[in-house]
């Protein structure tokens, strides 16, 4: 479980079936909803596991996509040392001890009845000596609130790769491979492949030229290109004439 940095010890518990590798879902207006309605936090501190970071196996997995995406700092203890967390893992403690004298949930919504109940418990009817014998519901809705930066930094990365014989590329993203391709006739040629959060382009590295734009889909395993239309025969969406050229030597 993560811990919220910079903000009073309140308390989240939920119970989900395998959503660790999925990531929350931006809304219409463009950021995900906060699943507690308490806003979203400043940081997250958390240990090094894989759910929550990937910066030992290279690249990112969905987590750190999505704090990046809300503009929340994510800090990780160091590797070993559980301190780091003390106050995290203290708390798995209490919980473990509190499910340990409750029947055993036949289901996850028996279970989630459960985790309701201790919450509200935990926040708002027991007393903690640490914030001088109030709630730790009256402790942070009386302090003012840590917010995400007013944007994310976004995640930016350039890679550079060979097409193979039918022109196309595999990258990784989020723990998973997807697949790229700019078309047969771009077969065995040096490219670059810019990323950003919405789009990956594909240039060739001899002569700057734009070979595809692939809108990035995390739930799909193929990015087909924005350039030609779809279809078995697609057509060019620009003129032979109207090549897209960038540098290459950033």
């Amino acid at each position: 479980m993560p811990q919220a940095s910079s903000r009073p010890n309140r308390i989240s518990v939920r119970a989900a079936p395998g959503s660790a590798s999925r990531p929350l879902r931006p809304t219409r207006s463009g950021s995900p909803t906060s699943p507690t309605g308490d806003g979203w936090p400043k940081a997250t501190l958390t240990d090094n596991g894989a759910v929550y970071t990937s910066r030992f196996t290279g690249g990112r997995n969905n987590f750190e996509y999505l704090l990046a995406y809300l503009g929340i700092r994510q800090k990780n203890g160091a590797p070993a040392h559980p301190q780091t967390q003390g106050k995290i893992e203290r708390f798995h403690q209490t919980l473990k001890r509190y499910l340990g004298q409750r029947p055993a949930p036949i289901d996850l919504a028996e279970l989630q009845a459960q985790l309701d109940a201790f919450r509200a418990a935990y926040n708002e009817q027991r007393p903690h000596r640490a914030v001088g014998r109030r709630t730790p519901g009256e402790t942070y809705r009386a302090t003012p609130k840590a917010m995400p930066s007013d944007s994310g930094r976004g995640h930016f990365r350039l890679r550079y790769d060979v097409t193979d014989s039918k022109g196309a590329i595999t990258l990784r993203r989020g723990g998973r491979l997807h697949h790229l391709n700019a078309g047969i006739l771009q077969a065995r040629r040096r490219v670059l492949a810019i990323v950003d959060e919405q789009e990956v382009t594909l240039v060739a590295l001899d002569t700057g030229e734009v070979l595809s734009s692939h809108r990035i889909e995390p739930d799909k395993g193929y990015w087909r290109t924005q350039r030609r239309d779809p279809g078995r025969w697609p057509g060019s969406q620009q003129s032979d004439s109207d090549v897209t050229h960038v540098a290459t030597h950033v």
